[in-house]
């Protein structure tokens, strides 16, 4: 099972690019996102995602953590293919798509070309609970950059969500009032202020439940 390659970009098309590993051309099919990292003649490195069929073996390739755990994340939800997975991808950073979950922002999802109201709608029922205590952390491959990978703990969005999770708010919940009040307050924003932005996103939810 191929997990990685690391080669001479040969060349590069519509979603695809050709990997030269000691002579050897890999094709591998990527997100538009990716391929725009890829150049041809320069040495690269990308992340494999190994697809076995009967009929063919594809390599899915991705230059950073966070967009292999998304595509196979997207791939686990019935009526997204590969094709729409990497589509999504190339629409939407990892980061912009955990927002959209978390959030329940179904006109952020219908902005990828094959995905209308109903596809995006099972997008987030199935996998609002999944990311629901992800975090992102710098993790690119490849290079020195910064990448958004989706791990199950460290830092403050994900302290203060476990925090509010603890509190007995439901994960995806949690996780989008973090967001919001992160997004508010800015990047540098301590746990507990955090937390405490993110309860007062909370506060009018739970006053209309309790005058209901």
């Amino acid at each position: 099972m191929i997990a990685k390659l690391k080669g001479l970009v040969d060349s590069t098309g519509d979603g695809w690019a050709i990997i030269d590993v000691s002579g050897v051309g890999y094709l591998v099919f990527c997100s538009g996102r990716t391929l725009g990292r890829l150049g041809p003649g320069e040495v690269a490195e990308v992340l494999i995602e190994t697809h076995v069929r009967e009929d063919h073996i594809h390599l899915y390739g991705f230059f950073d953590a966070a967009e292999r755990e998304w595509f196979r994340l997207l791939t686990t939800v019935q009526g997204v293919g590969v094709k729409v997975a990497l589509a999504m991808l190339t629409v939407l950073a990892p980061e912009e798509i955990l927002q959209a979950v978390a959030a329940a922002d179904k006109a952020m999802i219908t902005q990828t070309p094959g995905v209308g109201p109903k596809l995006a709608t099972r997008i987030l029922s199935e996998l609002k609970d999944k990311v629901g205590t992800m975090a992102l952390v710098p993790g690119a491959v490849g290079s020195g950059d910064a990448g958004p990978v989706p791990v199950a703990a460290g830092g403050p969005v994900n302290d203060a969500t476990s925090a509010l999770v603890n509190l007995g708010y439901r994960p995806s919940e949690a996780l989008a009032a973090v967001s919001r009040a992160a997004g508010r307050l800015g990047d540098d924003t301590d746990v507990e202020a955090l937390i405490r932005g993110a309860l007062s996103e909370l506060a009018p939810i739970d006053a209309h439940m309790g005058s209901a």
